[in-house]
């Protein structure tokens, strides 16, 4: 085909490396991590009972340790802010 002929399939309208442009380094290894929080889930979704001063709850261990994630990027997070303002 020449560069003046018209296309005809679908593929042969698309900008050549459209692809590789899409799949930067950061968004294979963006993917790479969703995959494994997802298998990490997946594979974690028995009952655990926490128990916290005097209550006790009942929830899927996943969930329990994306709280302990929260809380740990929330405190690390105060913590920066708090050492970067001086």
């Amino acid at each position: 085909m020449s560069p003046h002929s018209p296309s005809t399939g679908a593929a042969d309208r698309r900008p050549p490396g459209r692809v590789r442009a899409f799949l930067t380094p950061g968004r294979i290894v963006a993917l790479l991590i969703t995959a494994a929080t997802l298998v990490f889930v997946f594979q974690n979704t028995r009952q655990t009972r926490i128990r916290l001063l005097v209550p006790e709850v009942v929830m899927p261990l996943w969930v329990a340790l994306l709280g302990t994630l929260l809380i740990g990027l929330l405190v690390g997070g105060y913590l920066g802010y708090r050492h970067g303002r001086r």
